[in-house]
């Protein structure tokens, strides 16, 4: 907590009598970041830390329920006249406390009022947070009397001798990578195929598994609790996590980036386990699954977690090895002093940076990560809407609203009534539009293709399909797939004994039932009237037959190219009736 330089204020009156003090759950553990001296609050029940200067540390280990908030500060401020925090400071401090929920007191109607303003800036965290991430958390169990009985496994488990072996499993699976790697690279061509979708997300929910559990394993290894376990939602996707943020009350700071790291390492071996599974099985069920967590450990190890660009694991390993705490919003506090400063004219803004040096890690973290963020999630909307074109629409629909929408309101709303701005408002309006016209007029200069590529199926304006009218076996090809053929063309011979059969049967059956006609009409006694009638049908049947056996021969129904690419793989194979054996396109 850095001191505003007030040591008075006007809302002083609604705090001063009140009697607060830290819950008794809270834990206080010292730590050292660039070699200053900070104090980490951490309460397990509620996992909720906060982070002190010595100065506010001293102020907040006085307050007892026996004391006022007047009564402490006044004590302070006669023990340390040039370093106890202002009124307005206390305020604050008090404010954000009692949010995180680590101080007890009973809170007055009157006190309410004075947090309600710091009450909305939260909830409008939140909901930045949720435009932006699209994730929600459902715990479900608690695994630390569970990771408590396995102490002594994971004792062993975190040694130089696993370390060792850890490497040796990954260089060989790295070496069968490369013998393998026109193989690797042909499999990775379907890895969004329909079919693969199962055993993708199978392979990413038991990743995700152990990459957490690593996590928790190391921080309870150094003396850290998880108690929390669950299922995430992230962008409406179940996957598992676990909380191991106890991890931030570690002095160490390699502690905390082992911790860190620790979900990578597990993930790389269990990819180097699947690595030899995959080259040592055939194509099927388990030789994908293999694959797939292969693809996946890959992926997301290189492009996020071990990239300190993005919030994930790397960020953190960073930020502990940089003793720099909370870097992502500090490097953004200090990209907006830059802004404020030098472009907009407000003399009085502040870096949050604590040195020249961390001044220039901020600045180059800031807009590294911005320009990667955007170049990722880019990479990845086109990536998905090349396979599914409707979710690659809503993603960017999505990351138009957060990344474009919503920050474009806040920060009109911000040059209009901002009073940082109160002085210097033409000049930020000004300077901000003259920017928007040198974007916009970029935009107008650089050449962009006017056109894209996209997959299609090639389909002729007209065609017809060629059928058969009569079942047989194909018995020869007359015309070979894109010959140009004109209407009533012969294009392919079947043959049907059956139905040869059924004529010859038919034949014979006129030919007896004209013999007894003949002898009826011998006898002028005989009716002639039913065998007449029989006589008609059996003429009909034969009409009928001997159109089928015409058909047997199919012919163009128009003028066009005959294509047929299998044509001749059908010789000799039976075509049920109205099978189809081929199109004629064009005319």
């Amino acid at each position: 907590m850095a001191r505003s330089g007030t040591t008075f204020s006007e809302s002083w009156h609604r705090i001063a009598n009140l009697r607060v003090s830290l819950r008794p759950t809270v834990k206080v553990r010292k730590q050292l970041f660039r070699g200053e001296k900070w104090y980490v609050l951490h309460d397990p029940f509620n996992n909720q830390f906060f982070r002190l200067r010595p100065e506010a540390h001293d102020f907040v280990s006085r307050l007892r329920p026996d004391r006022t908030v007047e009564e402490v500060w006044e004590e302070c401020l006669k023990r340390h006249p040039d370093e106890a925090p202002g009124q307005e400071d206390v305020i604050q401090l008090l404010t954000q406390l009692y949010f995180a929920n680590l101080l007890y007191f009973e809170v007055p109607a009157d006190t309410e009022k004075l947090f309600e303003r710091y009450r909305k800036r939260r909830q409008r965290e939140i909901q930045s947070k949720f435009l932006s991430i699209m994730f929600i958390r459902i715990p479900l169990l608690d695994p630390e009397n569970f990771l408590r009985r396995c102490l002594p496994f994971i004792k062993h488990l975190i040694s130089p001798v696993f370390g060792i072996l850890w490497l040796l499993v990954v260089i060989a699976a790295g070496k069968l990578v490369v013998d393998h790697f026109d193989a690797v690279t042909e499999q990775a061509q379907g890895i969004l195929a329909s079919d693969n979708l199962i055993l993708l997300y199978a392979g990413l929910v038991i990743l995700k598994g152990l990459h957490e559990f690593g996590h928790a394993i190391v921080c309870k290894r150094y003396g850290g609790e998880v108690h929390t376990m669950g299922v995430m939602l992230l962008v409406f996707t179940p996957l598992p996590y676990m909380d191991a943020t106890s991890s931030w009350s570690f002095r160490s700071r390699w502690q905390r980036a082992l911790v860190g790291a620790a979900g990578m390492i597990v993930e790389i071996f269990v990819a180097a386990i699947a690595t030899f599974v995959w080259a040592k099985t055939g194509p099927g069920t388990l030789h994908s699954l293999a694959y797939n967590m292969m693809f996946i450990a890959s992926v997301s190890t290189v492009l996020f977690n071990a990239n300190p660009l993005l919030q994930f694991d790397g960020y953190y390993i960073l930020s502990d090895l940089l003793d720099i705490p909370n870097l992502a919003t500090r490097a953004r506090g200090h990209l907006r002093h830059l802004v404020e400063r030098y472009v907009f004219g407000y003399k009085d803004s502040s870096s949050p940076s604590q040195s020249l040096k961390e001044a220039w890690w901020l600045g180059v973290f800031g807009i590294s990560s911005g320009i990667y963020r955007v170049v990722v999630f880019t990479g990845i909307i086109f990536f998905v809407a090349d396979k599914f074109l409707l979710a690659g629409l809503i993603m960017a629909l999505i990351c138009v609203i957060s990344w474009g929408v919503v920050p474009s309101f806040r920060f009109v709303s911000y040059l209009a009534s901002s009073p940082r701005l109160a002085r210097t408002r033409s000049r930020a309006v000004a300077a901000s539009i003259s920017a928007l016209v040198v974007l916009l007029a970029l935009l107008a200069i650089i050449p962009f293709p006017h056109r894209f590529r996209a997959p299609g199926v090639l389909e002729a304006a007209g065609y017809l399909r060629v059928v058969n009218d009569a079942p047989g076996y194909v018995e020869a090809v007359l015309v070979p797939s894109g010959a140009e053929v004109s209407e009533g063309t012969p294009l392919m011979k079947l043959s049907n004994r059956e139905l040869d059969y059924e004529i010859e049967e038919a034949i014979a059956q006129r030919e007896e039932t004209l013999a007894l006609q003949m002898r009826a009409m011998s006898l002028e006694t005989a009716d002639l009237a039913p065998i007449r009638k029989r006589l008609e049908s059996i003429e009909a049947k034969l009409k009928d037959l001997r159109g089928q056996q015409a058909a047997l021969i199919v012919r163009a129904r128009r003028s066009g190219v005959f294509v047929s690419p299998r044509s001749t793989e059908m010789v000799g194979a039976w075509l049920p009736r109205g099978s189809v054996v081929g199109e004629i396109v064009g005319s």
